[in-house]
């Protein structure tokens, strides 16, 4: 029995240092929200499996205020590109797995 209260309780610490050591990493994303609710994006998209379909996407782009979405592709990386225009000017845009929108210069 002592054995198996200590292996559980070295699994929790193991497992709570794994957590907090997560989210950190700017470049690739992963610090950005972990579900887009507000208008707080990333600079980054994030990398992921995307289940946004190709019409989901376009909804959430022209949700944002772009219009004439267009060249949606999903990449290796499960991130959504392509083109739209918003304020008189057309821009490469991203959707990553999380709901994050971004403009690509």
């Amino acid at each position: 029995m002592k054995s198996l209260v200590l292996g559980v309780a070295m699994t929790a610490v193991l497992t709570a240092g794994t957590c907090f050591a997560q989210g950190t990493d700017k470049a690739s994303g992963t610090s950005n929200q972990a579900v887009a609710t507000t208008s707080d994006n990333a600079s980054r998209p994030a990398a992921g499996s995307n289940s946004f379909t190709a019409g989901e996407a376009k909804a959430r782009f022209e949700r944002q205020g772009f219009s004439n979405v267009s060249d949606l592709k999903k990449d290796d990386n499960g991130v959504w590109h392509g083109r739209a225009q918003k304020d008189g000017s057309t821009d490469h845009v991203w959707l990553d797995y999380k709901g994050n929108i971004g403009v690509s210069n």
